[in-house]
């Protein structure tokens, strides 16, 4: 099969790129490496393809013509909240004006399906959990907003052009590859401060939960997507909330560091508690999450170990 993989150096991306080629696709990676995206041209493995360009180029529309992919896989944004909170053009800019390129690119190139990354900020404060498909999506913040217009256009495209789709609302995402600067999971942030023997910050008092999924299970349900799921959005999380406290408990027994702990007050809109309900995933995908966070944790550790400066 051939397929396009937006955002193919990034973190997600990268990955998605590893369990394609292993199945013996044809990949083409098309990434900006923008320095605030996480993307890396180490990333990508020998041998694949690579076309360093913004999706909003319309260069993008030759790619597409010359390749012709069956599928694209859809991972490039802008995904910071803080900058979209910042600069809401720009973060429109790239998630909504260059998905639509993306889109428009894919048509003109016969394209069968796009397989697109969406996210729990399109829900931003839900009022019953766990958090399913008909959660009502009231978005906080710029970036979960373009995220659920962008499913709209989905929408359109697929009644307009016939273009197909699978949407995975994506949960607390961790793992190797990500970055512990900057903004990112605090997964990745404190392993940063663990590895460094720093001290970590707990905002409020630590008990506020969410839904952290190991990148590999994320892999997985974006391979289930390219024959399963015609149409359809998806909830893809563990289905268990997970405190910010259990999260240092589990580190502290997986480094064997005790890091200094700060407390810090509640950040403004930072929810108590989101979980999502993945059975809608289980049913039509046949996916669910199987990585427990210990195991997951273990493995981000061991791979940001084995770097000599731990970023992305």
């Amino acid at each position: 099969m051939r397929i396009v993989v937006t955002g193919g150096a990034g973190f997600i991306g990268s990955h998605i790129v590893d369990a394609l080629v292993a199945q013996g696709n044809e990949v083409v990676v098309v990434d900006s490496l923008w320095s605030n995206g996480g993307g890396r041209r180490e990333n990508i493995p020998d041998g694949v393809s690579f076309v360093h360009m913004d999706v909003r180029d319309d260069g993008l529309q030759r790619i597409f013509a010359e390749y012709k992919p069956e599928v694209v896989s859809h991972h490039a944004a802008q995904h910071s909240v803080a900058i979209g909170s910042r600069d809401p053009k720009y973060d429109a800019n790239v998630n909504v004006v260059g998905m639509l390129n993306v889109l428009e690119a894919a048509v003109k190139a016969g394209t069968r399906k796009v397989i697109f990354a969406s996210s729990a900020a399109t829900y931003g404060d839900v009022d019953r959990m766990p958090v399913d498909e008909d959660s009502p999506q009231r978005p906080e913040s710029p970036y979960g907003i373009t995220k659920m217009v962008t499913e709209h256009y989905l929408r359109f495209f697929k009644a307009e052009h016939g273009l197909d789709y699978t949407a995975l609302r994506y949960g607390n995402v961790y793992g190797p590859r990500q970055d512990p600067n900057g903004e990112a999971g605090v997964i990745a942030i404190f392993l940063g401060k663990f590895l460094q023997r720093q001290g970590v910050r707990i905002d409020w008092d630590g008990e506020q939960t969410r839904d952290y999924v190991y990148v590999g299970d994320v892999v997985r349900a974006n391979v289930a997507a390219l024959t399963e799921g015609p149409g359809e959005i998806y909830a893809i999380g563990t289905g268990k909330p997970t405190s910010v406290n259990e999260i240092y408990r589990v580190m502290v027994d997986v480094t064997g560091f005790e890091a200094p702990i700060t407390r810090a007050e509640r950040r403004p809109g930072d929810a108590r508690e989101v979980y999502f309900n993945p059975a809608k995933a289980k049913r039509d995908l046949g996916w669910e999450a199987e990585v427990a966070l210990i195991d997951g944790m273990r493995k981000t550790y061991e791979y940001f170990k084995g770097k000599e400066h731990p970023t992305i």
